[in-house]
């Protein structure tokens, strides 16, 4: 009698991820979450002191500089991949920025960066990743980083770019999905609400802001990193073969009401 493990699918042994944004915060936890699910890790950031860190402490970490701004950091990131192992199972476009202010004070120029990082970036990877899945043969997954500012706005923590661009991922994902589901690349995000991340870190040690984010989410607190594992593992993993163009809200309950 075959034994039944529901666990195994979750599991990602022999499989090669590209994760960027991964150098702190939810990208370090990923990184460690990806890793001991069994995948080799190769993790991007422009910070290389940090990330060699973050790999210190993984079994299959492997660190590498890029900005994803340049187009040649990118190129060499997916090549250099295809070169060291022949193939990328998974990718989780997780970098990003932001520019906190209100929109009238937001130049052309900061708005445009946090687009380059933030939605251009994610989609040029996304490209490449997809264009080696598909004449690989054996497909794989994206996972794009959203968050719930790419479905409502919420005007109290003003951010235009940012909200355009994780809006634009939303939809990215969903038209990557479409185009690419009968070649084996299954394309979906999770749309995290609030989490401690460098970018949230004021916001997270102000009373007044978190007495805030308390009375708007059904759970009434904020999330803890650990609470990101298991959606990631789910999207990037074998579980999830028959789900893409999705958006998976780890929220607290923020976009039910």
């Amino acid at each position: 009698m075959s034994q039944l493990d529901p666990l195994a699918a979750f599991r990602l042994d022999g499989k090669v991820v590209i994760l960027t944004g991964a150098s702190s915060g939810i990208g370090a936890r990923f990184a460690a979450v990806l890793d001991a699910a069994g995948a080799t890790v190769v993790m991007a950031s422009r910070r290389l002191d940090l990330l060699e860190k973050v790999a210190a402490d993984l079994d299959r970490g492997e660190p590498v500089a890029c900005d994803l701004t340049q187009a040649d950091d990118r190129r060499r990131l997916v090549e250099g991949t295809l070169e060291r192992h022949g193939h990328i199972d998974v990718l989780v476009n997780n970098a990003g920025v932001t520019k906190v202010g209100p929109a009238l004070e937001e130049s052309d120029a900061e708005f445009e960066e946090v687009l380059a990082v933030d939605l251009v970036a994610p989609f040029a990877l996304s490209r490449a990743v997809a264009a080696a899945m598909i004449e690989g043969g054996g497909g794989g997954a994206i996972v794009n980083v959203a968050s719930v500012l790419g479905v409502v706005g919420v005007g109290q923590v003003p951010q235009a770019g940012y909200s355009a661009a994780k809006g634009g991922l939303v939809n990215l994902t969903r038209e990557l999905a479409a185009q690419w589901a009968r070649r084996g690349v299954r394309v979906n995000a999770l749309a995290p609400g609030w989490f401690a991340t460098e970018m949230t870190a004021e916001m997270f040690q102000d009373e007044r802001s978190m007495a805030w984010v308390a009375k708007r989410a059904p759970m009434g607190r904020g999330g803890e990193r650990h609470e990101l594992d298991g959606a990631l593992l789910f999207l990037a993993s074998d579980a999830s073969t028959y789900v893409t163009g999705q958006i998976l809200a780890v929220d607290g309950g923020w976009l039910a009401v």
